[in-house]
Formats: C-alpha cells, structure tokens, sequence
C-alpha cells in the first residue's frame, strides 16, 4: 500500500481592504447588502461601521481612578 500524499493546505481567502478593515469576498458581500440596507455606499457604511466600534471601545474600557488628594506628598522629600 503506497503512503498518501502529505495533505494540501487550503487556499488562503482573498481580502479586499475596506475602510481599513480587511474582508473576505463573503463579508463584502454581506456589508454591501447591509450598506444598501442603509442607503449608504459600502466605503461609508464601513467608515461609520468603524466610527461606531471605537466609539463602542472607547465607551467600554474602564474609566481610570481618581488619584487621592495628598499621596504626592508623602513621596516629597522632607527638607
């Protein structure tokens, strides 16, 4: 029995950058349908798509703590 053939790998989808995002042919397809939806072109319903992530990430990341009144203090030298 001869030994199989080691397997190929898939073929790497092709992307098409978009508004700085990278899509598969499938993706585009599904935003077109969706920018149409919206009565916008693909190039600005991927813009505001982007617009609205990080408006989303920025609105979710922790808010930083208030630095207490007096800890700079106790770090100054005495003289």
């Amino acid at each position: 029995m001869p030994p199989k053939p080691p397997a190929k790998p898939a073929p790497k989808p092709e992307h098409t950058v978009v508004a700085g995002k990278k899509l598969t042919k499938g993706q585009v397809a599904y935003e077109t349908d969706r920018a149409k939806a919206a009565g916008k072109s693909l190039e600005e319903w991927m813009r505001a798509k982007v617009k609205a992530e990080a408006a989303e990430a920025k609105k979710a990341a922790p808010p930083k703590p208030a630095k207490k009144p007096g800890l700079d203090k106790a770090h100054k030298p005495l003289s």
